[in-house]
């Protein structure tokens, strides 16, 4: 980063480094989809109109400005960003574990280098020559905001910068000492370490996020993809209390499957708000960092699952399918498939896949009355077949309500961790807002806590006064 120019300086030669900026977006191949984001692509737009002056130079400097506020970044770790988030080649062989081939490694390398010297590119100096050729044109006003905005983003780089490469400076380096410009980008370099990164924590989307929600396109004319959950439930095992046997039940089951060990499709059954969904999203959580993802699907979207087995087939990572409160009402083809996916089928699960489903019921299956004349047979039938689907997730989980000591210690845990300390009556209150509201469980102590941290009076109180 060059130093901050001042009054006495009239302008900067920036011709050369607009040229060669350009040339690296224009060569990307591996990594081309970076230059497709809306980042880059407003910085080509500004870079490509330095070549005549004009006012459309301040639209443009004001798009990428827009860019970069949309998230309170600066250019530099953006970019990085992009690259670690690419899709391609190279970084989805590389979340598999393989070996890419000498041509397409060479390609990966030019490409990290590319980014890496795009990343450095010292924008604030365009900043700054902007400002003086809108002076020069008499527009002070408009120069005087583009310049405060170049000085503000000249400070932010210069901070984001000094922490190095993809992965920082090399050992030994200080921050602020010596070549930094080529620390910055020779990225090439690190294209072992950031293999190894991918592998470890996954390309493109599932890079930055944990938590997905299989998306069916309206008209079903394509096929459904997995979206990122924008505000995903922040539970975790340090949340939850009692039912310590089930949750170890969960966690050594997903352990097994993260360390490549036998493992089983689980079904979490029970009481209503006992705790069955979240045990699924706080274990997911606790193991996000060794690879693991949860990727939600809707009942009714049953239909899609085999489109997502394809998806989870063809990634390197381990995901679990979650199915919340599932149940058929009758025994349909979404029911039939289920079936057959969890054993007996011809096209099985991919080894990296496992689903977990939670059920209110231990039959799946919605019981209707048999109106048949061979009813004894019929309803004999119709109960095996409900019970072949929920046998065959291989491991079930039983949740049923507390006892009521229970319930209170769940409440008090709970109560604690939101910083309250139970007074004299919250024993009495406890039970009595399970009594007015939805029973005893997890769910009727997190709700009964949430309203005592409100500091409100209690329906109760209400009516008594």
């Amino acid at each position: 980063m060059k130093n901050i120019p001042g009054d006495s300086q009239p302008g900067y030669e920036v011709q050369q480094s607009v040229l060669s900026a350009l040339a690296d977006m224009s060569a990307l191949t591996v990594f081309k989809n970076c230059g497709e984001h809306p980042l880059l692509r407003s910085f080509r737009a500004l870079l490509e109109a330095w070549e005549i002056p004009s006012l459309s130079l301040l639209q443009r400097w004001a798009a990428l400005m827009g860019e970069l506020g949309s998230t309170g970044q600066g250019f530099f770790p953006r970019v990085r960003k992009l690259a670690f988030d690419s899709d391609n080649p190279f970084t989805l062989m590389a979340e598999r574990g393989l070996e890419a081939g000498a041509f397409l490694t060479r390609l990966a390398r030019n490409d990290l280098d590319r980014l890496g010297r795009l990343a450095a590119f010292d924008i604030p100096t365009l900043g700054f020559n902007l400002a003086l050729y809108l002076r020069s044109l008499g527009l002070e006003d408009a120069a005087a905001g583009v310049e405060a905005e170049a000085r503000s983003l000249w400070q932010t780089e210069g901070q984001e910068q000094a922490a190095g490469g993809l992965f920082g400076p090399p050992a030994g380096t200080v921050p602020g000492e010596g070549p930094q410009d080529q620390l910055n980008k020779s990225w090439g370099g690190s294209l072992e370490v950031f293999a190894a990164h991918i592998r470890q924590h996954g390309a493109g989307i599932l890079s930055s996020h944990g938590f997905f929600r299989w998306v069916r396109p309206s008209g079903h004319a394509a096929p459904g993809f997995p979206r990122h959950v924008l505000t995903s439930d922040p539970i975790s095992l340090a949340d939850l209390s009692g039912y310590r046997s089930q949750r170890s039940l969960v966690i050594d089951n997903t352990l097994s499957f993260l360390e490549g060990k036998a493992a089983n499709n689980l079904l979490l059954y029970g009481d209503r708000g006992t705790g069955k969904s979240a045990t699924v999203k706080a274990v997911c959580r606790e193991y996000m960092n060794r690879g693991l993802r949860l990727l939600e699907l809707r009942k009714e979207d049953m239909g899609e699952l085999p489109t997502m087995l394809e998806f989870t087939a063809s990634r390197g990572l381990k995901f679990i399918i979650f199915i919340d409160d599932l149940s058929f009402e009758n025994l349909d083809d979404s029911f039939t498939g289920l079936k057959a996916l969890l054993e007996g089928g011809v096209e099985g699960r991919p080894p990296n896949t496992l689903i977990y489903a939670t059920s209110n019921r231990r039959h799946l299956v919605r019981e209707r009355p048999d109106r048949t004349a061979d009813t004894g047979i019929r309803s004999f039938d119709t109960m095996q077949e409900q019970l072949s689907l929920s046998d065959r997730f291989g491991l079930t989980v039983f949740f049923t309500a507390p006892s009521q000591e229970e319930y209170l210690e769940i409440a008090r845990f709970i109560a604690e961790k939101r910083g309250l300390v139970p007074d004299g009556k919250f024993r009495e209150d406890a039970l009595r807002w399970e009594k007015w509201f939805n029973g005893r469980s997890p769910r009727t102590a997190s709700q009964f806590v949430a309203w005592l941290s409100g500091a409100k009076p209690f329906p109760w109180e209400k009516d008594e006064g």
